[in-house]
């Protein structure tokens, strides 16, 4: 294998082999060393797909407060009218703005399995179930805001 053929933790471990490039070598162990989530944790480093887990709770927290705001600021101002309450609340679905967490959740959805190493099941040719449930994630739309707060009652 030529340098160029490298992957570039290959070539950090062989500079850190050598004392003279880094001004301190790995130990054989260290070499060695299988990296775990356990040891993620330890080192006070968490992965990216936990922190990304993170971030779409939060940013799902954050909509749906916001959207709580929204649907209680409609339905005062409409008052007793149910009818141009529920026209106006579905438009105000259909046109709410889920880029950032969306982008997110695709983002996870691409990667989670890749960054988990998830197996694939043979039977299903699909990465595994976590917890008897799919790791993937639905992006939020006006049927996931219309769940939420309903237009009608």
């Amino acid at each position: 294998m030529t340098a160029d053929d490298r992957s570039p933790a290959e070539r950090l471990l062989d500079r850190n082999r050598d004392p003279e490039d880094s001004g301190r070598s790995l130990s054989r162990h260290a070499r060695q060393y299988q990296r775990t989530l356990e040891g993620y944790l330890q080192a006070g480093h968490r992965p990216r797909w936990m922190e990304r887990l993170a971030e779409i709770d939060l940013e799902t927290g954050r909509e749906r407060r916001r959207l709580e705001r929204a649907h209680r600021g409609l339905r005062e101002e409409c008052g007793d009218d149910d009818v141009d309450f529920a026209r106006r609340w579905r438009a105000v679905a259909r046109a709410w703005p889920f880029d950032d967490v969306n982008e997110l959740i695709r983002q996870h959805n691409d990667w989670y399995p890749i960054e988990r190493n998830l197996p694939v099941d043979p039977r299903t040719r699909d990465y595994v179930l976590i917890h008897g449930r799919s790791y993937r994630r639905d992006p939020l739309d006006a049927a996931w805001v219309l769940a939420q707060f309903p237009a009608e009652g």
